[in-house]
Formats: structure tokens, sequence, C-alpha cells
């Protein structure tokens, strides 16, 4: 898999994608800055296309590091309860903060997927039986108990329409002045590969890392910051995206192996290729209307992640 293949795939898909829509757009539109046309493809297509590769390598990064952190690879944001716990943070928010602007959002949302994955954490320290298989459906129960209370809670407030119409992912309604949240994404990406031997290093354990003169506990909370920094964006702007954070680092460790300076360009690419791949069959499985994102990376997804627990069977 090499780097230079997926920026081409990315450049190639990217183009595709600006000009796949209800709206009928070719480059000979664009000539006339005042056209209707030009008009769409600023305000509309570009700033999709801007979110969905920002999204696409977040939360594929947020995946690799808590893989490499928790040293399972079966762990994500899907399956640690991140993604629940930040719902559970912006339901609280609208309770009690309803005219709260969208940084205090923000803020009350990443403490809640900050304190959910440090949770999540502390319980997988405690598990005896680390089996790869096990660990990430403890994972799964974990985020089910958040996502019942959420529910419980946002029936009782008769906020639940709210809450369902406004986390699932969905990128048709990425407009100019909606993504730019997604830009945090950035400098957090940046940090993520200058601590990447870091984080390898505390991948292989608390006593190997203090042998190494590494400080463990701080590594690690500082990579599940940067993890959950990433999915508050993500989930604010774009909504819930399952999987993702779950099988790109999977499919790049099974070509690149596990050191994380090495696999994560190849992670944050392949990410935003796969998500652009989505986004472009939800638009045209059933033109003119469009499948929501969090269900097209849910169902192919969740069958590569089938794939991936088979082949692990089979290469035990």
């Amino acid at each position: 898999m090499k780097i230079r293949i997926l920026i081409i795939g990315l450049v190639v898909l990217s183009i595709c994608s600006l000009f796949v829509g209800v709206s009928s757009i070719t480059p000979m539109d664009l000539i006339d800055y005042q056209s209707e046309e030009t008009q769409i493809f600023l305000i509309s297509r570009l700033p999709r296309l801007v979110a969905i590769i920002l999204a696409g390598a977040g939360m594929s990064i947020a995946g690799l590091i808590m893989q490499s952190l928790s040293r399972n690879k079966f762990v994500s944001p899907t399956t640690a309860g991140t993604l629940d716990a930040t719902r559970l943070g912006i339901l609280v928010s609208m309770l009690l903060f309803a005219n709260a602007s969208m940084l205090e959002k923000m803020t009350v949302a990443f403490v809640f997927a900050l304190a959910g994955t440090l949770l999540f954490m502390q319980i997988l320290n405690r598990i005896k039986f680390k089996d790869a298989i096990f660990i990430p459906l403890v994972g799964l129960m974990f985020g089910n108990i958040l996502s019942s209370i959420t529910t419980f809670f946002a029936y009782k407030a008769d906020v639940i329409q709210n809450m369902s119409a406004w986390l699932q992912g969905d990128f048709s309604m990425m407009m100019k002045g909606r993504y730019e949240l997604l830009y945090i994404s950035i400098p957090v990406l940046i940090i993520a590969y200058l601590f990447a031997n870091r984080f390898t290093v505390a991948g292989m354990g608390e006593d190997f890392s203090k042998n190494l003169g590494i400080h463990y506990r701080r590594i690690v909370n500082f990579g599940l910051i940067l993890v959950a920094l990433i999915t508050v964006t993500v989930v604010l702007t774009v909504g819930m995206i399952p999987f993702l954070g779950l099988i790109i680092p999977n499919i790049v460790s099974i070509f690149k192996g596990d050191h994380l300076e090495k696999t994560l360009p190849h992670t944050a690419l392949l990410g935003a290729i796969f998500l652009l791949l989505c986004d472009m069959l939800g638009r045209v499985l059933i033109y003119p209307y469009e499948i929501p994102i969090s269900l097209m990376v849910g169902v192919i997804g969740s069958g590569i992640f089938l794939y991936l627990l088979f082949r692990r069977r089979a290469y035990a």
C-alpha cells in the first residue's frame, strides 16, 4: 500500500465527489463566477468535500491511537463507548444549557467523551481475560448502557427526535458556516503524528515504557484527550459515524504493520478515501435521494468487521 497511490486515489475521488449530486454541475459551469452552479459548488460541494476528508482522516486516526494504547485491534470510538459518551454529553448540554453556544456544547461533550473513554480504559485494566474479541464486546455493552441512559432522559425531556435527527451521520446539510469546527482536527492530527513514537512505545506496556523513560500514564491520557477531541468535533458537525475508526487502522496494519509513525499517514488517507466512497455511493444508489453516511458506513463497515474477525480466526 504505497502512499503515492493513496494520494492519487484521494485526488481522483475528490474531483468526482465535487460533481456528483442532485444539481448537475460541470467544470464549464464554474467559469461564470456569478452562476448558480458556481454558488452551489462553493457553498455546498466544496465544504462537503472538506468535511468528508477531515472526518474520515480524524476518526480513523482516533481509532488507530485507541488500538495502540489499548493493545487491542478491535477497540475504537465505536467499541469503547466514546461515541455514546459524546452523545450523552450533547444531551446534557441541551438540557442544562439550552441557550449554550457551540463552543460550550463542545466543551461539555468533550468532558463526557473523555470521561467515558477513561472509564473504559479503567475497566480494561481490571479485566483479566484479555481476549481480542472479548474486550470490544465489553466496550459495546458499556456503550449500550450509556446509550440507554441517554435515550431514557431524551424521552423524558421529549427531545428524542431532535437527538436522533441531529446525531445521525449525514453530509447532505454540510454547507459553508457549518463545517468549520472540523478544522480542529488538523492540529490534532499533526500533534498525533509528532507523538506517534511515544504512542507506539506506550502500546507496548507500562513496564516497557518506563524502561525507555516514557511517562506511560501521561502519554495514555494525552492520547485519549486527542481521541475525545476528534470524536466530539466529528459528532457535533457530522453526526455518528460507526466502525470507521475500527476497520481502517486494521486494514492498514495488515500491509504496513503497527508502527504509528509509518501507518498514521496511510490511515488518514485511507479513512478519507473510504468515507468519500461511501458518501458517493449514498448519493447515487437511490438518486436523487441520499442515503445517510452513518447507514452506508454502518452496513459496509460491519461487513468488513466480520471479515476481520474471520481473518483473525484463520490466522490465529
